[in-house]
């Protein structure tokens, strides 16, 4: 075995969001970390292939709808024209910029940077690029990435991290996929003037939310002209070069009351996105050589409510960890871990709580959502004692347009106090809106509590505060 190269207290492997908040923090404290990450860019998919781009895309979307809706209020401006490279160039060279300075707060916080692929050599040393590096705690924070599915000429298309690499905008697209990275973008590519078809295989979408989110935004990208094959079953895609859009998706409907899928159905595209789940980053890590390590049924490395793994000094957070995957939540996860391993005796039961963790879908509409669906409360706490209080208006903003976009809302509460344990919103600002009731939610707030704040008026906010 190759002579230890060198010694830390701490390693991080991964430098997206939650690894770099873990190891600049352990740093914070005194610790000597190294961060290893073999991608040549830090910031991990939320920074270079997530929710930074896609935000940028959204806003650049938000923007044309204003354009639209500002006839409706006497504005003249013209009808907008959009340069998808345009944008493209002025996003890389900001989330370049945010790389720089993720390398450089690294510097600053005397973190050192190892750039390469770190494999296990035992619990605790890993090799990158020939070195060994060893440490008495070592993070995996290696992040995810997205699954292609297993399907005749699948390579025709793209994941959401191709999504970022698109150079001219798509005439035609399929959207195969109706989680929240399927609706995201899917929304982006029709305002921004793709023509788009969305294959789900139920007659529902965003099925892990509430379904006053899934049937609101359904109706809602309905309405702006997205189609959906629903109950589809995609079998393909082949490419015809002389064809007006060059690659044929092709795929069977079940119709629920069947027995049997229907024949086969095709079309043509100039582009097939593939947002059917994500995967963890673990096939570099050499996972054989800890013994008793346990994994997840779809690969995650699994960790006690510490993020401590089954093998002592080892600890997993984020997308490889596998719960609650969004950019917060490893950020948070990480820094508490760090607290716990290096901050002395104080922190000693630091760790997250996952439990009411707000998150946002970037649809058009957005929708916010914190706690337990209706349909989960009803499970955890049985429906004698739920009570449901929702809301369907629209948004005064629309009152001069001849269109009127729902906003929706949905209180959940148990108990004879009524304590709020799920809180579903979707329409304009509704991303906005959430994080200051997520932090009255997260505190045990009632519906009395709701009850007995004033309301703002006039925003769609104070329709929370106001619910009967």
């Amino acid at each position: 075995m190759a002579p230890v190269s060198k010694i830390f207290d701490f390693i991080v492997i991964g430098g997206g969001s939650g690894g770099m908040a873990c190891a600049r923090r352990a740093a914070a404290h005194g610790a000597k970390v190294a961060v290893v990450e073999g991608s040549g860019r830090l910031g991990g998919t939320c920074v270079n292939v997530g929710c930074v781009p896609k935000k940028v895309m959204f806003n650049g979307a938000s923007i044309i709808e204003a354009i639209e809706d500002a006839k409706h209020y006497g504005i003249g401006v013209g009808a907008p024209s959009f340069d998808w490279g345009f944008l493209k160039q002025a996003r890389d060279a900001y989330v370049k910029r945010l790389n720089g300075i993720y390398e450089r707060n690294l510097t600053k916080e005397s973190v050192e940077y190892v750039d390469g692929t770190a494999s296990f050599i035992n619990s605790s040393e890993v090799k990158v690029n020939g070195l060994v590096l060893r440490a008495n705690h070592i993070l995996v924070a290696s992040g995810g990435h997205p699954i292609i599915p297993a399907v005749e000429g699948a390579e025709l298309g793209i994941d959401s991290d191709g999504f970022f690499d698109l150079e001219t905008q798509p005439r035609k697209v399929a959207v195969v996929g109706s989680g929240y990275i399927g609706i995201e973008l899917a929304g982006i590519f029709k305002t921004l003037g793709s023509d788009v078809t969305v294959f789900t295989r139920t007659p529902h979408i965003l099925r892990h939310h509430d379904t006053i989110i899934g049937d609101t935004m359904l109706q809602e990208m309905k309405r702006i002209g997205i189609r959906f094959e629903h109950n589809s079953n995609v079998l393909g895609v082949r490419k015809n070069d002389d064809a007006h859009h060059p690659l044929e998706l092709r795929w069977t409907t079940t119709d629920a009351a069947a027995t049997a899928a229907a024949a086969a159905s095709s079309d043509s595209f100039d582009c097939v996105l593939w947002a059917v789940g994500r995967a963890p980053n673990t096939a570099a890590l050499n996972l054989e050589v800890l013994p008793g390590i346990e994994r997840g049924r779809h690969g995650h490395i699994l960790a006690d409510e510490f993020q401590n793994t089954t093998v002592k000094g080892v600890y997993s957070l984020g997308d490889v960890f596998g719960k609650s995957e969004l950019t917060p939540v490893a950020i948070a996860a990480g820094r508490k871990l760090a607290d716990r391993l290096f901050g002395g005796d104080q922190f000693a039961a630091s760790k997250l709580d996952y439990v009411n963790i707000p998150t946002v879908i970037f649809g058009h509409p957005t929708a916010g959502t914190i706690g337990l669906s209706e349909e989960q409360a009803r499970e955890a706490y049985g429906s004698d004692s739920i009570k449901v209080y929702q809301t369907r208006f629209t948004n005064m903003y629309n009152a001069m347009t001849p269109y009127k976009p729902p906003t929706a809302m949905k209180l959940v509460v148990t108990g004879p106090q009524e304590k709020v344990v799920g809180l579903h919103i979707i329409g304009r600002g509704c991303d906005e809106i959430l994080q200051g009731f997520g932090v009255a939610i997260k505190m045990g707030a009632t519906k009395k509590d709701f009850d007995n704040c004033v309301a703002i008026h006039p925003t769609s906010a104070e329709e929370i505060v106001t619910m009967r």
